[in-house]
């Protein structure tokens, strides 16, 4: 049933993906609110399978690849709207429906989506690690997905040739706004994720392997995301250079993501 509830929501989130596809030409508030329902319809049917597998296993573990994929579907979905809320905008959107459709589609297709996790890992500080951690992605995604919207918003406003959904973006400093607060939401997450997970490599492997590539490329993304805070916090950058230094750490991301097919302590199992 966990897998069933799984494609339904892949299913919602396919009419979000039409909307990011039909906005890049036209603007349309029906199918707007139409993509925006059948997000929050998905993410029911989404949380609908993440308890419906903690229901059947006593827990969920993201030790494969598709289980990791949903989580983090989930949880860039939840910031999403919560930004909508606060906003009142759907133009990440462009970004966001996307990748949702497609880590979610990968987390679809498989015939189990989650399995056990050995009794020896169940550890309060590794849940904590593994929730902040995912929390610390998300909120890191949505501000790419703003640097992105602002470098594109920039450069047809200096051409003066708006377009489709281009024409109704919020304002540049409001795109900037969004950005910056997602910063500031998950570099703690980010920071406590990796404070729980030095705690965990302790405790079952006596110590922290800082060569592990995923150990290394997690440490630098920490390192690249405090000069991220630092720049904009304290030495005020705003706009376009905040937001290709977000595109760099995003980057950095994607390959601390990429690492755990190599590493020791967190490689992705096989299904």
């Amino acid at each position: 049933m966990s897998l069933l509830w799984l494609r339904v929501a892949l299913g919602c989130y396919g009419v979000g993906l039409l909307y990011a596809l039909f906005a890049l030409t036209r603007t349309s508030d029906l199918f707007n609110r139409v993509a925006l329902h059948a997000a929050y319809l998905g993410m029911v049917f989404q949380l609908v399978s993440l308890v419906e597998a903690v229901r059947l296993s006593g827990h969920v573990t993201v030790g494969l690849v598709h289980n990791s994929g949903s989580l983090l579907a989930f949880l860039i979905m939840t910031v999403f709207m919560i930004t909508y809320l606060v906003y009142k905008t759907t133009s990440p959107g462009i970004i966001v429906f996307p990748l949702v459709f497609l880590l979610t589609f990968m987390a679809a297709m498989r015939e189990q989506p989650f399995v056990l996790m050995s009794p020896g890992m169940r550890t309060g500080w590794l849940v904590a690690h593994i929730s902040l951690i995912f929390l610390g992605y998300a909120a890191l995604i949505l501000s790419f997905c703003a640097s992105v919207l602002y470098l594109i918003q920039q450069h047809f406003l200096k051409s003066k040739r708006p377009n489709g959904v281009l024409s109704r973006l919020p304002a540049l400093e409001e795109i900037d706004q969004i950005g910056y607060r997602a910063l500031l939401l998950g570099f703690p997450f980010m920071t406590l994720g990796l404070v729980a997970g030095s705690v965990v490599a302790e405790s079952f492997f006596g110590r922290v392997d800082f060569y592990d590539p995923k150990i290394m490329l997690s440490l630098l993304m920490w390192a690249v995301y405090l000069v991220m805070v630092f720049t904009r916090w304290i030495a005020g950058w705003r706009g376009r250079k905040a937001a290709m230094l977000a595109s760099v750490t995003f980057a950095i991301a994607v390959c601390a993501w990429i690492a755990n097919y190599w590493s020791k302590t967190h490689g992705f199992v096989t299904s």
